[in-house]
Order: C-alpha cells, then sequence, then structure tokens
C-alpha cells in the first residue's frame, strides 16, 4: 500500500514523529541511510535510547508502520519530512552531511506537489540556502513552484507523559505562504496547534532561541550554585524561595552539567555577530563535570581518602530522568575523570543494563544499598522515581546529590 508520509532519519526525532503520525492513521514508511536501521526496527528493537520501547515499535507495526530500504518508495508519498541528526563538528560548525544525504535519497525521486519538512536541528538560513538547492539540482523541481519546502523544529521531550506529540503545539515556516499552509495542514493531523511562523528563518530561529533559552538559564544556575557553595548558602533553598514569585520567574535547577538532543546553537559561523552569551554558556556548562570531580575529590580528602583507589559509585547515567536516553549525559565525563584518578567506579541505572566508559565496561551494582553502604563515595548524577534517596542517605557513607533531590541535610548537595 502506498505511503502518505515518509520520514527519513528513524533516530530520535524521526521515530516519535512516525509513532504520531500512525497514531493519526496516517501511513507512513521510515527510511534511514543506516541499512543497519530497517531490519532492527522490523524485528521490533530500536537503535536510540530512551526513544520508543519494544512495545511502542510492535503497535506501529502493527498500525501500518514499515521501513523502506529502497529510497524509490521515497517518491510515492505526499509529505516527506527530514529527521536527520545535525551535531557540532570538532571546529564547533554544524555538521549537516546526513541531512545532505537524506536530502540527496529524496530529490531523485521527488515528486511534483509534495511537501518536503525539514525537523532537523540547524542555523537560519539552512532549509533554504544548503536543502533547497540539493533538492532542486536532484529533482529538477522548484521549490515554492513546483513543491512545498518548509521548517519546523522539533520539540521531542523523550519520556514526557505530560506534553506528548499531540499536546505540544508546532510551529512552521514555509518558503512562500502556500508552503506554510500546505505544511500547516499536514501537522494539523498530528498536533492539537499549529503555529504558523512568517518565514524560514522565522521558524529556524525559534528552534534557537528555545534549545539556547534553555542553556543560558541552566548556566545562570549552575554558576549561582558554584557561586553559593562558596558562600555556604544553600541554592537549593534559594531556588525554592524564588520558585514561588508568579511572574517574571522560571526556575531552572543546577546540576552536573547539560544533556540531550537539543545542542546550543551558536550563529557564529554564518555571516552575522555570534551570541556571545550563547558562548559564556557553553563553557559554564561544560566546566560543570570538572566542578562535581573537584567537589567529590575534596569530599573524600575531609573523610582522610584519596581519589586513587576510591570505591566511588554513581547513580544514574542518562541525561534525564526515567529515562535510558544517555545523548550528552556528563556521567561519561564525570567518570572518565574519575578513572583518570585512579578511582574504582561502579554504576547503577535502572533503565542501563550495561555501560561503557573510555571503551572499558563499567561493573554495574545489583544491590543497590549494599553498593552505596560499601562505596566510599556515591555520586547522584541523575535522580530516577525508582531511588529511594532517603534510604540512601542513610546507607550511604559519603553522599553527593548533583541534582538537589535529597531531603536538606541528608546529603552533601552540589
Amino acid at each position: 500500500m502506498p505511503a502518505d508520509l515518509a520520514v527519513i532519519g528513524l533516530g530520535h526525532l524521526g521515530l516519535p514523529l512516525a509513532q504520531a503520525a500512525v497514531a493519526a492513521g496516517i501511513q507512513t514508511v521510515g527510511y534511514d541511510t543506516d541499512p543497519r536501521t530497517a531490519p532492527e526496527l522490523n524485528a521490533g528493537r530500536t537503535h536510540v535510547d530512551g526513544s520508543l520501547t519494544p512495545a511502542d515499535l510492535r503497535r506501529m507495526l502493527a498500525g501500518g508502520f514499515r521501513t523502506a530500504t529502497d529510497p524509490a518508495e521515497l517518491g510515492r508519498v505526499r509529505t516527506a519530512v527530514i529527521c536527520a541528526p545535525t551535531t557540532f563538528g570538532t571546529d564547533r560548525t554544524l555538521d549537516l552531511r546526513a541531512v545532505a544525504e537524506a536530502a540527496r535519497a529524496l530529490a531523485g525521486r521527488l515528486r511534483p506537489y509534495t511537501t518536503v519538512i525539514l525537523e532537523s536541528a540547524a542555523h537560519p538560513g539552512t532549509t533554504g540556502e544548503f536543502l533547497r538547492p540539493l533538492l532542486e539540482e536532484g529533482s529538477g523541481l522548484r521549490a515554492g513552484r513546483d513543491f512545498h519546502l518548509a521548517y519546523s523544529p522539533s520539540r521531542i521531550d523523550p519520556g514526557n507523559r505530560t506534553h506528548s506529540f499531540a499536546a505540544t503545539p508546532k510551529v512552521i515556516g514555509g518558503l512562500t505562504p502556500a508552503c506554510t499552509e500546505s505544511a500547516a495542514a499536514f501537522y494539523g493531523r498530528l498536533t492539537d496547534k499549529v503555529v504558523r511562523a512568517r518565514g524560514l528563518r522565522e521558524a529556524e530561529m525559534s528552534k534557537l532561541l528555545e534549545t539556547n533559552f534553555r542553556h543560558v538559564n541552566i548556566a545562570l544556575v549552575n554558576e549561582m550554585a558554584v557561586l553559593c557553595h562558596d558562600m555556604g548558602i544553600d541554592f537549593w533553598d534559594v531556588i525554592r524561595c524564588s520558585e514561588t514569585k508568579p511572574f517574571g520567574f522560571q526556575a531552572f535547577r543546577p546540576g552536573p552539567g547539560v544533556g540531550g538532543h537539543g545542542i546550543p546553537l551558536d550563529p557564529a559561523p554564518l555571516p552575522y555577530a555570534g551570541l556571545r552569551m550563547v558562548g559564556l554558556a557553553r563553557e559554564i556548562n561544560a566546566h560543570m563535570p570538572g566542578y562535581v570531580i573537584q567537589r567529590s575529590t575534596t569530599l573524600l580528602n575531609e573523610h582522610g581518602k584519596s581519589a586513587r583507589g576510591a570505591r566511588v559509585l554513581l547513580l544514574g547515567v542518562t541525561y534525564k530522568p526515567d529515562s535510558a536516553d544517555q545523548e550528552g549525559s556528563p556521567a561519561h565525563e564525570i567518570a572518565g575523570r574519575l578513572m583518570d584518578l585512579g578511582a574504582q567506579i561502579t554504576y547503577h541505572d535502572p533503565h542501563v543494563p550495561t555501560w561503557r566508559v573510555h571503551d572499558q565496561p563499567v561493573p554495574r551494582a545489583d544491590s543497590l544499598y549494599e553498593a552505596a553502604a560499601h562505596a566510599d563515595l556515591t555520586v547522584l548524577l541523575q535522580h530516577h522515581r525508582t531511588y529511594d534517596l532517603q534510604g540512601l542517605a542513610v546507607k550511604a557513607q559519603l553522599l553527593l546529590d548533583t541534582r538537589g533531590a535529597t531531603p536538606a541535610g541528608a546529603a552533601h548537595r552540589l
């Protein structure tokens, strides 16, 4: 049966979109430039931590979702959404190679009147100045005349039970007003609210604003947490008081670092001024794993122990609570630095059965309480709801809470 929608890129962006489309009754085909992806999904296995469960995949497959290994199938749909991953290279520029691969796979099969939408994180100008030429050159068609082209920033929050795909407003900006309306008609079948941007760049910039808003505010509270510790002030109590203000304040909380798929985008590589605050926020947040190491070694020293040879238990190694997603988790850097100092690392995470750092397997604690009692230092990096922190605080010899989740006075808090 011909599909109505093609999702190109079956990762942390594409799979939730495909799931929402299938739930809305849209015939959906998934395509990924990695040939290993389709067989895994067809077997009910996902290669993306924290995305969909095997049960979710089974329901999608039963609902008509299928994966394609032949890009020819991309030419049989009315809507194609590119969800290819974008990451930063070593020079801090955005790597768009996966987007280019997806565009080339689609361009050779693109038919007139198809609606093409980009959801990948990208700088303003990417859709019109990078994606559009690839599609036009590969297809011989013209965007805005022969096919519709739009951008819609992804708003996926893995594991969030409150803000589902359907309950989260979708921003859409098209190359032309007709492109915007075509994309809006598609997303209107999936979400309760569609928000029309004035154009491509406005939609792209909204993604940049949303992502950087998170990173800048986390950097602020991270910096204040360090300051308050040095001054002997309980910063978690400061947040508790401040968040009672009903206007002009939104509570953010410090932590051991910033993970997740929402990378902070700095437009500096483009021909206009970069955001100085974004670069500074990135530096502050990147410093937090080192600060956790500093606090850990200080606590050990205060109790007559050295980091070398110390038994350290890390609790929660994912980037967000109650999820298996490890994308950008600071736990890897923290564990690696402790290993470099000679510490003996074990970990516990109910969502991560095996874990590797420095390409070495890290021993997993089977009995949480026994491991905490045996460890010289226990560090809470992620607060999963299954953790009984009051009980852990009693059992642990030393407990460093980087999430402010333990009762006041029960542990050393970041």
